[in-house]
This record gives structure tokens, C-alpha cells and sequence, in this order.
């Protein structure tokens, strides 16, 4: 995609119904099924309202255009909105259990920006913003860990890629997050949001319920609005996942347009990282700055780039609805509301089935077998602590803190014992598994003529539960994940108090034209709600 693709985007939403000064989507707005479960949870408490910011500034609905105009007529400081963040941080991280560590060069970095925005030398729409980073991210300056006690000493020689373009942006690294450890690639039965090292993560909507994973931090953190942004990554639904369970925004970039260097992998064949946040516009912009793309225009304050004036909405685009009934009855109902609610803004909903899905089933986890295996000791040499795959089961073994939710490591094992990926064997495997992912999507596009198709991103949040684990057979990121087609989660509305997302996918490097439509999408749902921290809200319900 060229680079001009996504600058035209953000102009667009910067200057659409998305910008400074335009009312953010409200709880009323929100489409809820009050079914059965819900009535025996209250509320812990609303968060404290931070001190120190002008009138006006609702961290919950914010934008990152309206900060930065703020910052730059003298209203408001990036050390300022910092403070607030780092305040929420310690009023609300204890009961969610999302944020791993905070910066402590934080508040200088905001001090940094503060100087340059005095000086008319801000560097784009992300000088100042504070971003949390999940922690399988490369931080030279904070430990590193996937979660796991064998990488939590000395941290990384080297920033990743994608940290110096944001640290090259202005952006203020506000800390790290929690993630499922080894971002749930470890265990046959793992539990999303859980890691030696960090604990718990909680879904800040009902506490005993599951984030999803693997980015469970970066997700439960935005929902509570602990920063801005903040930085997911994904083989297979490891964005989107979290983002619809906790009720905010995810992009899962197309392959390739995300640098991977200094992101602890899995598979390069899938894996991205991708931009996370309460609303479309600052997924842009921030998806701007991880491609490449995010400086200031020359003579502009921040300088968006110039572009289209208006977004141009849901009038008279083709969305196939791919249902997943499996997900449940409230979820399938919900995406009939969803539907006719699109089809009431001019948008052409059809209902598709992508074909090939029990074949990409059937072949993606003996791949990334492979390739896991092959990245991970690449990626393990540059590290201190066990050298390859082999030394780090035995560190799992010799280590019962590594244990104490689930024992099991059978994917590590597997991945051990799987063939290289010079295997002829594996390279059919692979070579089929990523042309059925694109048939299967371009396919399906090009029979119904359509913009995009959209999916439910996930179903009602399960109870957390270390000795079941997770229930999550979620088919819905997988052609776009193996295809390295981008997705995009916006918040679809609620099922008993719990978020679900819509799931949008394109075809390749189409991540412009789909952040575009799921900004009107956006817009037009206004599905978005503060979380009211409840205990519970009864047994699971969805399925």
C-alpha cells in the first residue's frame, strides 16, 4: 500500500464527524442484551477524575486531535495528561491487573515534548501522547518478559523497530502490559491474560470474567483508560480478540507493514503488531506512526496531512455478514441488530459464508509448529536466559512459578518436535494454508462485490478459570491473520454487560479503506461505554 493511502485517511477522519469537538458515542447509544445474566453484579466505584486537567478533557472519550489541539494553543501539557494517566494507573491497575511496570524516564519524556510544542517543533499527532507497550515488545530501558520469568532479567540490548518510530514521534512510553505468557503459545489449554510474571489480567466490564489474549493488558488498560494507546500484536487474534472483549478498538495490520524486529515472535508468516485505542481516529494515527507514516505536515502544529475534507460513511457499501452462529444465540442476535443498523445508514449488508475454514483449522497450528520453533531460537540468542526451545522447556520444568495457573506446555513440546521449515512437507503445508486464507477472503469479496466482511470479533467474556482455561474456539480472525489481510475490531454493542466487537476484514494492505469504513461503522454503532467494574454478572451465559 502506498504510504499516501493512510496519510488521505487520517485527514479524512480528522476532518469528519471524528475530530475535535465532535461528540464522542455515548453508553445510551450502545446496543445491550439485558438477558438473564446480568442483576447480581454492582459497581466498585466510578475512577477518581484526574487532577490537573482542563475542563473539558474526559480521558474516557478523548481524542488525539483534540489533545493536540489543546496542546497547541497552551490549554493543555503532555506532562499534564501524563500525570493523569500515571494517577489512573495506580487508582484503578489494582483491580484489573493490566499494567506490568510504568517508565520511570515517563514524566521526562513529557517534559520533552512539552518543550517542543513551546518551540512550534512538535513532531506529529503522537509528540506527546502516552503508549503503553505489550511487554513480548523490545524496551532497551524496561525488561522484556512474554510473560515469562526466563526473560525477566536483564532487558533487551536494542529497542524494537516499532518503539523507535513511536520514540522518533514524540510519543511518551508510558510502561508495559500484561499478555498471555508467550502471547498464548504455550500451553494446549492456556488461560488468556495470565503470565508468571504478571498474574491475572481482569476484563475491567465484570472483574471474574477473561480479557482474552494474547494482548489482554494493552486491551484491559484502554478499556479503563490507563493511556491513549496502546500496542497489541497478533499471529492469529491476538488484537482483535482483546479488543472486542474489553469494548475498544483493534487493528491487525496487513503482513509486512508493521516491522517485527524486536517483537518476541511466533510465526514471521503471521505475526504484527498492530495499534490499539478507544476510537478509530487514534488507531490511524497511530498505525500512521508504526508504518512510517506519522510525522508533522512542514508548517502545520502537528500537521495532519492534507486530504479529503469528510469521511465518506456507510451510504452504498456492499458488507458481507459472515454470522458464526457457534458464538451463541445473544451474539447472533446482536449481529442482527448490527445489520439492520448498517443497512439504516445506506450500507448493503449480504450474508456470506468464506469457504475453506475447516481446512485452515486443520493446518495452521502444524505450520506455526514450525516456524515458532525457528523464530523463537532466532530471537532467544539475542536475549540472556535460556538459549533456544529445548532450554526453555526445561526452565518451565525446573520452575513451579511457571506452573501455578496451568502445568502445561504442549505446544513448546510440539513445536520441538516438529520438521523445519526446509521440510518439503512443511512448505506444502504452509504454501496451501496461506492461498486457501486469501481464496477464502478474496473469494468471498469479489462473488458478492464486496467493501468488506464482518464478522462477530468474539463472544461474551467466559469466567476466568485456571483449571478449565480458556473458551475460545473463535474462528473469526483466522483468514485474515494466516492471510496477512488486515482486521480491524470496533465495538458492536453489549450481551449481559459484556462487549462485543465487529469484526472487519479486507484484502491486502486495504488497511486505509478499512480503517475508513470502520470509522463510519464506528459512527454509526455508537457502541462504546465506560466500564462500571462489577464483580460478576452471573455463570457464563453466551454459550
Amino acid at each position: 500500500m502506498r504510504k499516501r493511502s493512510i496519510a488521505t485517511l487520517i485527514a479524512a477522519l480528522a476532518a469528519g464527524s471524528l475530530c475535535a469537538g465532535a461528540p464522542h458515542p455515548r453508553a445510551e447509544a450502545a446496543d445491550t442484551d439485558t438477558g438473564t445474566g446480568i442483576g447480581i453484579g454492582i459497581g466498585i466505584g466510578s475512577p477518581p477524575k484526574p487532577a490537573g486537567l482542563p475542563p473539558g478533557v474526559d480521558l474516557d472519550t478523548v481524542t488525539i486531535p483534540e489533545l493536540q489541539a489543546r496542546m497547541s494553543d497552551g490549554s493543555l501539557t503532555s506532562s499534564a495528561l501524563t500525570t493523569a494517566y500515571l494517577r489512573r494507573i495506580r487508582a484503578i491497575n489494582p483491580r484489573i491487573n493490566a499494567v506490568l511496570r510504568t517508565d520511570p524516564s515517563a514524566l521526562r519524556q513529557a517534559a520533552a515534548s512539552d518543550a517542543r510544542h513551546r518551540h512550534g517543533a512538535a513532531r506529529g499527532p503522537l509528540d506527546g501522547i502516552p503508549v503503553l507497550l505489550k511487554d513480548n515488545v523490545d524496551t532497551r530501558d524496561m525488561p522484556t518478559t512474554a510473560g515469562s520469568l526466563a526473560l525477566a532479567g536483564r532487558p533487551p540490548r536494542l529497542d524494537a523497530a516499532l518503539v523507535t518510530r513511536l520514540r522518533d514521534a514524540g510519543a511518551v512510553v508510558l510502561g508495559k502490559t500484561n499478555l498471555s505468557e508467550w502471547a498464548n503459545f504455550r500451553a494446549a489449554k492456556p488461560t488468556s491474560g495470565w503470565s508468571a510474571v504478571g498474574g491475572q489480567t481482569n476484563n475491567p466490564y465484570v472483574l471474574d470474567r477473561n480479557p482474552c489474549g494474547s494482548s489482554a493488558g494493552s486491551a484491559a488498560a484502554l478499556a479503563a483508560s490507563l493511556a491513549q494507546v496502546a500496542i497489541g500484536t497478533e499471529t492469529d487474534g491476538s488484537i482483535v480478540c482483546p479488543a472486542g472483549m474489553n469494548g475498544v478498538v483493534g487493528h491487525k495490520p496487513s503482513l509486512g507493514l508493521v516491522g517485527r524486529a524486536g517483537v518476541v515472535p511466533i510465526s514471521a508468516e503471521q505475526d504484527t503488531a498492530g495499534p490499539m485505542a478507544r476510537n478509530v481516529i487514534d488507531t490511524a494515527l497511530t498505525l500512521a506512526v508504526l508504518s512510517g507514516n506519522g510525522t508533522a505536515r512542514p508548517g502545520g502544529p502537528v500537521g495532519l496531512p492534507d486530504g479529503p475534507t469528510r469521511s465518506s460513511g456507510l451510504h452504498g457499501k456492499r458488507i458481507g455478514l459472515w454470522r458464526l452462529p457457534s458464538l451463541g444465540p445473544e451474539v447472533d442476535a446482536l449481529m442482527t441488530r448490527t445489520a439492520q443498523r448498517l443497512r439504516s445508514a445506506g450500507a448493503e449488508v449480504v450474508e456470506v459464508t468464506p469457504p475453506y475454514q475447516k481446512r485452515l483449522a486443520d493446518l495452521e497450528f502444524p505450520a506455526l509448529f514450525s516456524e515458532f520453533h525457528r523464530d523463537i531460537d532466532a530471537y532467544l540468542a539475542t536475549r540472556d536466559g535460556p538459549r533456544d526451545l529445548a532450554e526453555l522447556i526445561a526452565f518451565n520444568r525446573a520452575h513451579r512459578a511457571e506452573r501455578t495457573c496451568f502445568a502445561g506446555q504442549e505446544l513448546f513440546e510440539r513445536a520441538l518436535a516438529a520438521p523445519p521449515t526446509t521440510d518439503p512437507e512443511y512448505r506444502a503445508r504452509r504454501a496451501e494454508l496461506t492461498d486457501l486464507a486469501r481464496r477464502s477472503l478474496d473469494e468471498t469479496m469479489a462473488a458478492h462485490h464486496l467493501d468488506a466482511i464482518a464478522s462477530p470479533t468474539n463472544p461474551p467474556a467466559w469466567t476466568t478459570d485456571c483449571v478449565r482455561g480458556d473458551n475460545d474456539v473463535i474462528p473469526s480472525s483466522t483468514p485474515a491473520a494466516v492471510a496477512g489481510y488486515p482486521s480491524l475490531s470496533v465495538p458492536a454493542g453489549f450481551v449481559d454487560e459484556l462487549p462485543v466487537g465487529l469484526l472487519l476484514m479486507a484484502g491486502d494492505h486495504q488497511d486505509a479503506r478499512l480503517l475508513s469504513l470502520g470509522a463510519a461503522v464506528e459512527h454509526r454503532l455508537h457502541a462504546w461505554r465506560a466500564p462500571r467494574y462489577l464483580p460478576s454478572v452471573g455463570p457464563d451465559g453466551s454459550r
